[in-house]
């Protein structure tokens, strides 16, 4: 058993720790506060092939594999969680049920110019008002007309639609109810009636747009379909499984970041006349910390693994989401405490870092789904 990274894998994190310490991490307080896109860093991303990471070579990726991809995630987390998440869902939720599903003709005029950096981003449009751990309950129709589709519906909560070139969206295609009722459809963002609404007013992530959809009689072609027609919650729920390990890794990032700021600050900070990192309940919460960063990260690294090597990952997945996603709200939430008055101002990265957490045990799955998919894993033998 090796604990390791490979040497490519080594180098790989070096170039994307680099590259985020120079392009994202010294942007992140000022994208937050005015909350904007951080496109420099986004194109200049496309360079080091952190676009298509999970998209074959033919179609403009790099296809580095879950591990690296993970690896890349944890390293945006570690610098902003804005930026580390629009590329998350555009990587995990946007392009790999393309990558995965489509056609050689829908790869090659959707996924190559987002995954090649020639175009924008991409998105995933699931949730609806009422409709969210609870796909099965969602409104939006898509039906066939000629050789269109029309669909008509609302999407909220979804992430990059104003940054992307397409959105995936899930509709119900059949009438009857069932896990074979809804479909996968590959919508352009400039198609006719459909409405990105404005930015979501959030408690974090300002920098990453998150918008209410508006489907109005929205024609695509009927090549747009996205895999076999009644397959879209299967689609779906396969697609979420993967997209655990990019959110897991992307809080072990937060994480790391919060815990550096929480050790620099204790060392730096004196209080009774030493420096506040001398004080044991100081010690423990940073002792706390570091343990539970290096088990999120070695969830988050297997649950890759077995993804990469075609393994059963679902329940791993779930676990590391799970305990990932936690941990860096605890560890922010120390971080802040440790900081003191400081730390609740917005001056200081931890406040920051313990917003953009947050989300994080709701996105991709809820802790209470996460539980209730492992629980089945446990119980279904």
């Amino acid at each position: 058993m090796n604990f390791d990274l490979t040497d490519e894998q080594k180098m790989w994190q070096k170039i994307v720790h680099d590259f985020v310490a120079a392009e994202v991490k010294p942007k992140a307080h000022e994208i937050s506060e005015s909350a904007s896109f951080n496109w420099d860093a986004v194109h200049k991303m496309a360079e080091l092939g952190m676009l298509g990471m999970m998209v074959e070579e033919e179609y403009g990726g790099s296809n580095v594999g879950t591990i690296n991809m993970a690896i890349a995630i944890e390293e945006l987390g570690w610098g902003c969680g804005s930026t580390a998440l629009a590329i998350a869902a555009h990587t995990e939720l946007g392009c790999a049920p393309l990558a995965r599903y489509g056609t050689h003709e829908q790869k090659k005029k959707f996924l190559e110019p987002v995954a090649s950096g020639a175009g924008k981003l991409a998105a995933l449009a699931l949730t609806e008002p009422n409709a969210g751990s609870d796909l099965q309950g969602i409104k939006t129709k898509a039906e066939k007309d000629g050789d269109d589709w029309v669909i008509n519906g609302a999407k909220m909560w979804i992430t990059n639609p104003s940054v992307a070139d397409y959105i995936i969206t899930l509709a119900r295609s059949r009438p009857e109810a069932g896990s074979r009722s809804m479909s996968m459809f590959i919508v352009p963002t400039d198609a006719p009636g459909l409405t990105i609404h404005p930015p979501e007013k959030k408690m974090g992530l300002h920098a990453s747009q998150t918008h209410a959809l508006t489907y109005e009689n929205v024609r695509v072609p009927a090549e747009n379909l996205l895999g076999e027609e009644g397959m879209g919650l299967h689609q779906t729920l396969e697609t979420l499984d993967a997209g655990r390990i990019s959110i897991g890794s992307l809080s072990v990032g937060l994480a790391q970041a919060a815990f550096e700021a929480a050790v620099d600050y204790a060392k730096e900070r004196q209080a009774f006349g030493k420096p506040i990192a001398a004080r044991q309940a100081i010690q423990w919460m940073l002792a706390d910390a570091a343990t539970e960063i290096e088990a999120a990260r070695l969830m988050m690294r297997q649950a890759a693994w077995l993804h990469e090597n075609g393994r059963p990952f679902s329940q791993a997945a779930a676990m590391g989401k799970l305990f990932a996603t936690e941990m860096a709200e605890r560890v922010a939430r120390n971080a802040i405490q440790i900081h003191g008055g400081y730390g609740y101002s917005r001056e200081y990265p931890v406040e920051r870092i313990y917003k953009d957490a947050r989300l994080m045990t709701i996105g991709e799955g809820t802790s209470e789904i996460q539980r209730l998919v492992i629980a089945r894993n446990i119980l279904k033998g």
